[in-house]
């Protein structure tokens, strides 16, 4: 087995990927990498440096711009520890989103421009076969503030050949909107506990596969306080279930990765993602096209769009329901990531190793979300087609 091109790269990039959504918990995001192998502490100290560029768009509407810089550490301390640590500010411009997308009077939309910075620690001990890591991590913005703090533990069999990981992961957060042209959220409060337990087998010299099951119990504010009659339930338990299998092709040198998510939560919302990757080595360079699919069902209580007869977005009529849903506290929301739609990303990424131990790599994926891309048939109706673009140029070196 050529373990370099089935196990792929493990470089940490978890944090600049979060800083593209709201904070939240990310503990156990990279825990389980794909490779079921001996338990051993980093023998070099390894450093990289990261940027990115995000920026998403509606027909006539060029919402948000995300820039975020990442620099991320991992060393290791007296030969059975070590210790990573990463940081990263991104910088968020753009226009707050808008009820419906075919409306944009109702919108509140106004300019907005805030700075996030955020950063980890995560000390592991490796023993015979196992590891056990504990981490931290903290994300603040100028209205939103996260805590969290991960546990886990991973041994494998005598053999190598299967690895098991168990982890918990707990995050605090705190909500501060002063934004006059939304609801007021003041010292608002939501809290997350996330269990996941996980294996992961070589199957042949050629195939590994993983399996992982997550189950997060959420409660406090959900609310979005930038959108007028949001009203959301104040309990999310979600259940996570992730498939990975990585196949290597000796004929071409290649690995294919693929994976399977399946996420359900008590807002009614489910949700099915399909990854596939190519990755493919050329003396120095590695190519790795990728192609993703997702879909998702509305929430409970996402609101779909009011239209007249002429077919055109009835704004009194929209208002007037809002207004009774509010008035009898009922649960509701216009947020359009409530609701039903398909999406599909199209990615590249290419890397260069100047030597063995420096590597730089650029990516690029492109995203489009339209109702039309809904698995099944057609999703919610009223909702614009949502492009967005991501590029990460980044520089690693081992020492």
């Amino acid at each position: 087995m050529k373990k370099s091109n089935i196990n792929g790269s493990q470089t940490a990039t978890g944090v600049l990927l979060a800083s593209l959504v709201l904070p939240g918990l990310a503990a156990l995001a990279a825990i389980t990498p794909l490779g079921a192998a001996a338990e051993n502490a980093p023998e070099k100290t390894t450093i990289a440096i990261k940027y990115g560029h995000y920026n998403d768009s509606q027909p006539g509407w060029d919402r948000i711009k995300v820039d975020a810089a990442q620099v991320y550490v991992q060393a290791p301390i007296a030969g059975d520890w070590s210790i990573e640590a990463s940081g990263v500010s991104d910088n968020v411009s753009g226009a707050s989103p808008r009820w419906h997308t075919q409306n944009t009077a109702l919108s509140g939309a106004s300019h907005m421009s805030d700075e996030r910075k955020a950063g980890d620690v995560k000390v592991t001990r490796y023993l015979a076969r196992a590891a056990v890591s504990a981490s931290v991590a903290i994300s603040k913005e100028h209205d939103y503030t996260s805590n969290a703090l991960g546990l886990d533990a991973r041994w494998s069999t005598d053999d190598n050949n299967r690895t098991w990981t168990v982890g918990f992961g707990s995050a605090s957060d705190t909500i501060d909107n002063t934004y006059s042209g939304g609801s007021t959220a003041i010292n608002r409060h939501k809290s997350t506990n996330e269990f996941m337990g996980g294996v992961t087998q070589v199957l042949t010299p050629t195939d590994i596969v993983q399996f992982n099951l997550t189950r997060s119990l959420g409660s406090g504010y959900f609310n979005d306080p930038y959108k007028s009659y949001d009203q959301r339930p104040n309990q999310r338990d979600i259940w996570i279930a992730l498939a990975r299998w990585n196949h290597y092709l000796e004929k071409f040198d290649a690995s294919l990765h693929s994976s399977y998510r399946n996420y359900s939560d008590t807002f009614g919302v489910q949700s099915h993602t399909l990854g596939l990757d190519w990755v493919q080595p050329a003396g120095r360079w590695t190519f790795t096209p990728g192609a993703r699919y997702y879909s998702q069902s509305a929430a409970n209580f996402y609101l779909d769009p009011i239209l007249d007869a002429q077919g055109q977005y009835d704004q009194p009529a929209v208002v007037a329901r809002a207004n009774t849903n509010n008035l009898h506290g009922s649960n509701q929301s216009t947020d359009q990531r409530l609701a039903a739609f398909g999406a599909i990303t199209l990615s590249m990424k290419v890397s260069y190793a100047f030597t063995p131990n420096t590597l730089a790599d650029v990516k690029y994926e492109s995203y489009r979300q339209t109702a039309a891309l809904h698995l099944g048939g057609s999703g919610s109706p009223g909702l614009d087609p949502f492009n967005a673009n991501f590029i990460q140029v980044g520089l690693t070196h081992r020492f």
